[in-house]
């Protein structure tokens, strides 16, 4: 039940923290990643309603507070991926599922004892949003060498 509890508050704070970052300037990028509903979900949210496990999601919020940190020193792009997505755009007061291309831009940073990645979505020509913060490298347990991420930027 402690757990559970832990999970709760840490959840709280990290949705409490997210909402005052608003937007952050990248000097990379030279304009401001924005801070949406659309990335505190995905936090949530591996897929559309198929949530992460409690671990993932808290790992997670535990980091957040450095992602102003990492877009602010960003001058380095470690990562760009385009591809074509069907996204969840609004079209006349309704969501629909489009084909669009979607841009993902990686940033990887060290602060303290913390390496973490940053990534930014940018779908077609819109305004860059945060996208996801993935904590540290993990261990394919397989091959036994180090990974970032699973590799799917939409889901990771």
């Amino acid at each position: 039940m402690k757990q559970i509890e832990d999970f709760e508050t840490i959840k709280l704070k990290a949705e409490q923290t997210y909402k005052t970052f608003g937007e952050v300037y990248c000097p990379y990028l030279k304009e401001k990643v924005i801070f949406n509903s659309f990335g505190l979900e995905h936090l949530k949210f591996k897929q559309h309603r198929k949530a992460r496990s409690e671990q993932d999601q808290s790992m997670r919020f535990k980091l957040l507070y450095l992602i102003p940190e990492v877009i602010k020193a960003s001058h380095t792009l470690q990562g760009i991926l385009e591809t074509k997505r069907f996204e969840y755009i609004k079209v006349n007061n309704r969501w629909e599922r489009i084909l669009k291309i979607v841009t993902y831009y990686e940033f990887i940073a060290v602060i303290g004892r913390n390496r973490i990645k940053v990534v930014i979505k940018q779908i077609g020509n819109n305004q860059k949003i945060f996208w996801s913060i993935i904590p540290s490298w993990g261990m394919n347990k397989n091959t036994m060498t180090r990974i970032l991420h699973n590799g799917t930027l939409e889901e990771d």
